[in-house]
């Protein structure tokens, strides 16, 4: 597994103003959409490319454009949807699957509700996005998905991530397919309530809300 932790004074501010907890929904969008094209730019920089014959207005030449079959971003609802925007305003020409997953606030142990994505995979390259890492096991059932329709080049973007989650993907992805993780910030733990130390509090409640 290939782990890249960003390092970048942009992100840094960035992600100190997502830290806030004086942050509110409106601006922490705004924020997670900025990171997210920052992060973007980096893990996108092995994306499968061709080359492409075109006219400039002064003669021909041979450019680059991405290659076919297209790159799959899966968001892990509902938190990932909000850095879904900033996946695609990198990778425009991507498709899009969901998965729906919730983590048991006992066990910690998640669970899938909902999954939209294509029955073939193979040859794609996928991006997940989901805005923390933390016990790993949200990722792992993710990965395990796509693997099953065989995927074999899974690319991780996660905002901020935890030791205890990088590494059990480490761990259980080191030799059935190529994993990376690319992140903003590696935290310093997990609590025992299983929230990332610093973190950023819960994602989908800073984004959206918290609706009973």
């Amino acid at each position: 597994m290939h782990l890249h932790v960003a390092d970048h004074p942009l992100i840094a501010h960035k992600l100190t103003a997502l830290r806030d907890a004086n942050t509110d929904s409106a601006r922490f969008r705004q924020l997670t959409e900025e990171l997210v094209m920052l992060l973007a730019y980096e893990a996108t920089r092995s994306v499968a490319v061709e080359d492409k014959e075109i006219s400039t207005p002064v003669t021909t030449t041979t450019g680059t454009r991405i290659a076919e079959p297209r790159p799959v971003v899966v968001p892990i609802l509902r938190a990932g949807l909000g850095m879904l925007d900033g996946m695609l305003r990198i990778l425009p020409t991507a498709e899009v699957g969901f998965l729906g997953m919730v983590r048991d606030e006992t066990t910690f142990e998640p669970s899938a509700y909902a999954d939209r994505l294509p029955d073939d995979l193979t040859g794609r390259q996928i991006f997940v996005v989901d805005p923390m890492l933390a016990t790993g096991g949200t990722l792992a059932m993710a990965i395990d998905f796509l693997l099953a329709r065989g995927a074999r080049d899974v690319t991780a973007v996660c905002l901020v991530s935890a030791p205890e989650g990088v590494q059990r993907i480490e761990r259980d992805y080191s030799d059935s397919a190529e994993v990376k993780v690319y992140t903003a910030a590696l935290d310093e733990k997990l609590n025992e309530k299983g929230y990332i130390v610093p973190g950023l509090g819960d994602a989908g409640d800073r984004m959206y809300g918290i609706v009973d």
